[in-house]
């Protein structure tokens, strides 16, 4: 991560009036989503605490992300977005943030190398501490109790007390965030993110094929680094990596305070994250979720499901981005593997139709979710990369561009999601299974999936 000073390129306009409009849709626009705050006068005091704090990332750092983004959508870079399906105060140590970082750079790297492309690096994390819900209630043995919407809001413990929503939960994710972003910006540009040191990445992880085939791929970048120093060629570019940190802009309440005005040009910047999205539950085109995303200046992302209207689509990139620039909206999809050749060729071919320039991302993960056999929401691995491949073919039939992959993951070796080389089966689920809302991929089955991936770009 990086700051600069450099000019948008936009026309300055008057923050404070933009400001002014945005806390005035708040009372205007319904929000869905949204927690049944007990005690108004309590978030009253929190949303002026946040307002009050320093931005977590800078607007400098979202419009180089936007710049990344255009050359994704033109197939001059690919995406890598991965982190936790809903971080928890109690995972943000070094320790699970550096393995999670080490698993996104590995791979990373494997795309690198393996499709000669370069790799737009994102982690859903540092705020993604909230999670949409099906139902406004959990039941359980016949107790019911409002529902677990993360660690934002409410406790995932299942008592009365625990799940009665709390403001200052809100504070909490800033700090959470706050110190998970100082640990991202120190390992990626303190050395620990250097090429050459490409070996370190694969220590500490349990010896398993994917690490195997990783550490034949890092030899090879090793011999290439050689080479290269051989020649006299100039490593500073290898030494740091960018690194982005996005996440669902689902509690207004948190995102709209740490909303500020950019002294360059007068333009409002979401600063708790240099990449937010807006879910298939919250993309309402008449809602406060798009509103909100309409009157920021980050890149944005909206997801889309197999059942999204072509017409409100195309209605979302008026509202979202009416200048039509690259890299300031990208689509999401998450259709499921058994649907994604039927659903998406006509939206993308509606999208490209209309002449926007959107980054195409696929989420393999929220599409393929279901209850296994021994109580347990899960995923098969194998499911994933069928919608990943679909995704291609999709893009390459209709010669667009496939800009990358959104995946829910983590670099634990957990038994959350089915399948991949270890063969994970039901049975195996209750073993580790430690995600408080869905299944993520667990490390050796992230860089299974990143080697595949590697193979489709090389072939695109």
């Amino acid at each position: 991560m990086r700051t600069v000073t450099a000019d948008v390129g936009l026309e300055p306009v008057d923050g404070s009036e933009a400001l002014a409009a945005l806390t005035a849709a708040a009372t205007e626009l319904e929000a869905q989503q949204q927690p049944a705050w007990p005690d108004t006068a309590a978030l009253s005091e929190v949303i002026e605490t946040l307002a009050s704090y320093p931005p977590l990332v800078f607007a400098g750092e979202c419009d180089i992300l936007t710049d990344r983004m255009a050359k994704a959508a033109v197939g001059e870079a690919f995406v890598l977005q991965g982190g936790d399906c809903a971080e928890t105060f109690a995972s943000a140590t070094a320790d699970n943030i550096r393995d999670r970082i080490k698993t996104i750079l590995q791979m990373a790297a494997v795309l690198t190398y393996g499709a000669s492309v370069p790799v737009i690096k994102i982690g859903r994390m540092a705020g993604q501490y909230a999670k949409p819900r099906s139902s406004t209630v959990e039941t359980r043995e016949g107790v019911t109790l409002p529902a677990f919407r993360g660690d934002m809001v409410n406790d995932f413990a299942f008592h009365e007390t625990a799940r009665i929503p709390d403001p200052q939960r809100l504070v909490r994710a800033y700090h959470a965030s706050s110190a998970t972003l100082n640990l991202v910006r120190a390992f990626t540009t303190g050395g620990f993110a250097d090429l050459r040191h490409v070996h370190d990445w694969n220590r500490g992880f349990v010896a398993n094929s994917a690490n195997a085939r990783y550490e034949k791929l890092a030899k090879d970048i090793d011999k290439a680094m050689r080479f290269m120093a051989a020649c006299g060629a100039d490593f500073d570019a290898m030494r740091t990596v960018e690194f982005f940190a996005a996440h669902e802009a689902l509690l207004l309440d948190y995102e709209r305070p740490l909303t500020r005005i950019d002294s360059r040009s007068g333009r409002l910047y979401d600063t708790s994250g240099h990449f937010v999205w807006v879910g298939e539950r919250t993309r309402q085109l008449d809602g406060a979720h798009v509103d909100f995303v309409s009157r920021i200046s980050n890149p944005i992302g909206v997801k889309l499901g197999p059942k999204a209207d072509i017409d409100e689509v195309l209605r979302l990139i008026d509202k979202v981005d009416p200048n039509r620039t690259p890299g300031r909206l990208t689509f999401i999809t998450r259709m499921g593997a058994g649907t994604i050749r039927d659903a998406l060729p006509a939206i993308v071919d509606k999208v490209t139709g209309s002449g926007a320039t959107v980054t195409w991302i696929c989420d393999p993960m929220h599409g393929n979710t279901f209850e296994s056999s021994t109580g347990y929401k899960t995923r098969d691995f194998e499911d994933i990369v069928e919608e990943v491949r679909g995704f291609f073919e999709v893009h390459q039939s209709l010669g667009t561009i496939p800009g990358g992959i959104h995946v829910e993951l983590t670099g634990n070796d957990v038994t959350e999601c089915l399948g991949g080389a270890e063969k994970i089966i039901d049975s195996d689920l209750e073993k580790r299974y430690e995600s408080v809302c869905d299944p993520r991929l667990n490390h050796q089955q992230s860089l299974e999936l990143a080697f595949v991936v590697a193979e489709m770009l090389s072939q695109a």
